[in-house]
C-alpha cells in the first residue's frame, strides 16, 4: 500500500473511457488519491450509482470499493485535481474520416492541465499517439502555462478482459528525458507493477506502444492469406496451422480470423502516418492491414455465390450475425472497432432483404438493436429458422456449441459460417439440408455441396 508521506499520492486522470478508468480505479486500489475527468455526463452518471460503463471482471468490485474508501471521485471538470501533482491523460484518439489520427481530445485534456498545473508537476500522456505527439503536441501546450513541469510517456498495453489483473503484472514501459523523471514515473507505476522499462526517450514509448498492436496485425494478416490460399486449394486452414505447428516451435501461426478492435484496427495506420512524415513508407504493415480489411466483403462474396448456388435458399433470408463484441476471449461487450459491423454492412449489400437477428454473449441486448439487430436471448433462438448463420468471434460459448442441434433448427437450406474454425469442417455430421463452413475452407465447403 502506498506511504501515506509519499509525494506523488494524489493523481488526476483525464478520460475515463476503457484506458482510463480500469487505471484510475487500480491506482485508487493501491491508496492513491485520484480525481478522474470525464466529459460523458451518462458515463459519470453510471460511476455515481458504481456502475463502470463497459464490461470489465473484478471492476465494478473494485470501482465500489475505492469509491466507498473516498479514494476516487470524478467529474466533468479539473475541479477535483488542486491537489494533484500527476495529471495522466488518457483520452481517445480515433482515426479521423481522412484515416488519420485526431488529436483534438488530447488537445483539448492537455489544455485542461495546463490551466491547472503547477510547477515541478508531473504529466503522463498514457493515450496511443503518432509518434512525436508528446513532444511535438503535448509539451508545447503545456509549456504556454508558463509553469516548470515534468513529462513522459507511459503506454497502456491492457488486454480487454484482464486489464485489472496486468496493469499489476505487465512491465510499464517508462518514456523520458532525464533519468529524474523516469524514476519518478517509474516510483508511481511501481505501486502497480512490480516491473518498470525505462527507454530513453519519449518517442521510443510511443514506437513501442504502435509496434506491439501493428506486430499482432500483421501476424494475424499472414493466417488470413494463408486462410485465402487454403480456400482456393480446398483444403484446411485449420489443419494446416494446427499441424504445422504441432511440436514445431519456429512457427507460432494463429487462426484465421476477422481482426478488429479499438486498437487493431487503428494502431498499425497511426503508426504508418507517423513513418510516412518521416519519410518511410511501412509496406509490410499497409498490406497486412489491406488483406484484414478486405476480408468481410471476400466473405461476403462468397456467402453471396454460395447462397445462389444452393436450390431453394431464399430471396429473404433470416440471417444471424452471432458475436458481436470485437472479440471473445477474454469476453468483453466492446463494440469498438468490431469486425461484424462491416461484415454486417457487406451482407446487407448482397442480402437487401433479409431479416437480421443478433446474439452475443455480453453485449446487452439495447446495444444488438442499435446495431441494426433483433437481439435474440440465445443461440438457439438466433438459429431458429434462420437461413444463414455467421459466428463473427471467439467466444467460449462458440466453441461448445452444440452444432448438429442448432444446425436441426435452422430452415433448409441452411448454413453456419465461422470465421473462427471452432469445428472440423470435414468432420462434422449435420442434417440433411444445412451445412456448416468455416474460413479457410472454402474449397471443401463447396465440395461438400456439390456432393
Amino acid at each position: 500500500m502506498l506511504p501515506k508521506n509519499f509525494p506523488d499520492r494524489n493523481v488526476c486522470v483525464l478520460g475515463l473511457g476503457y484506458v482510463g478508468l480500469t487505471l484510475a480505479v487500480a491506482m485508487a486500489d493501491a491508496g492513491f488519491q485520484v480525481h478522474g475527468v470525464e466529459v460523458r455526463k451518462d458515463v459519470l452518471d453510471k460511476l455515481g450509482k458504481g456502475i463502470p460503463h463497459f464490461f470489465e471482471p473484478g471492476l465494478t468490485e473494485k470501482l465500489r470499493h475505492v469509491v466507498s474508501r473516498g479514494r476516487f471521485t470524478f467529474g466533468q471538470t479539473t475541479e477535483g485535481c488542486d491537489r494533484a501533482s500527476v495529471f495522466i491523460i488518457t483520452v481517445g484518439t480515433p482515426l479521423g474520416k481522412d484515416g488519420k489520427i485526431r488529436t483534438d481530445m488530447i488537445e483539448a485534456a492537455t489544455r485542461q492541465v495546463a490551466a491547472q498545473l503547477n510547477d515541478g508537476d508531473l504529466v503522463i500522456l498514457r493515450s496511443t499517439v503518432k509518434l512525436g505527439t508528446t513532444r511535438g503536441i503535448v509539451a508545447p501546450i503545456l509549456a504556454e502555462s508558463g509553469k516548470r513541469f515534468d513529462i513522459a510517456f507511459c503506454p497502456e498495453r491492457t488486454l480487454e478482459g484482464q486489464a485489472l489483473i496486468e496493469l499489476n503484472q505487465l512491465p510499464q514501459i517508462i518514456g523520458a528525458e532525464t533519468m529524474e523523471v523516469s524514476a519518478r514515473a517509474a516510483q508511481i507505476f511501481g505501486f502497480l507493477t512490480p516491473t518498470t522499462v525505462k527507454v530513453s526517450t519519449l518517442e521510443t514509448a510511443e514506437m513501442i506502444k504502435l509496434v506491439d498492436n501493428t506486430y499482432r496485425d500483421v501476424t494475424f494478416a499472414f493466417s488470413n492469406e494463408i486462410a485465402r490460399v487454403c480456400n482456393a486449394m480446398e483444403i484446411s486452414a485449420m489443419e494446416v496451422v494446427r499441424a504445422g505447428k504441432l511440436g514445431y516451435p519456429r512457427t507460432n501461426l494463429p487462426l484465421p480470423g476477422p481482426v478488429g478492435g479499438p486498437c487493431l484496427e487503428k494502431d498499425p495506420h497511426i503508426l504508418m502516418q507517423g513513418a510516412r512524415e518521416a519519410g518511410v513508407e511501412m509496406a509490410i504493415t499497409a498490406a497486412g492491414r489491406q488483406v484484414n480489411e478486405t476480408q468481410p466483403a471476400e466473405v461476403a462474396g462468397f456467402l453471396e455465390t454460395l447462397t445462389k448456388s444452393m436450390q431453394g435458399f431464399p430471396s429473404s433470408p433470416t440471417i444471424s450475425l452471432m458475436g458481436l463484441a470485437f472479440k471473445g476471449r477474454p469476453a468483453t461487450d466492446d463494440l469498438r472497432g468490431t469486425m461484424a459491423k462491416p461484415v454486417f454492412d457487406e451482407l446487407r449489400n448482397r442480402f437487401p432483404k433479409a431479416r437480421w437477428r443478433g446474439f452475443d454473449a455480453v453485449v446487452a441486448p439495447d446495444d444488438i438493436r442499435s446495431f441494426g439487430l433483433e437481439p435474440s436471448d440465445s443461440m438457439s433462438e438466433a438459429v431458429h429458422g434462420a437461413n444463414l448463420a455467421v459466428i463473427l468471434n471467439n467466444h467460449p460459448v462458440f466453441t461448445s456449441m452444440p452444432l448438429p442441434d442448432l444446425a436441426g433448427r435452422m430452415d433448409r437450406p441452411g448454413i453456419i459460417y465461422d470465421f473462427w474454425n471452432n469445428f472440423n469442417s470435414r468432420d462434422v455430421d449435420l442434417p440433411e439440408g444445412t451445412a456448416y463452413v468455416a474460413l479457410g475452407s472454402h474449397g471443401a465447403a463447396r465440395f461438400a455441396h456439390a456432393s
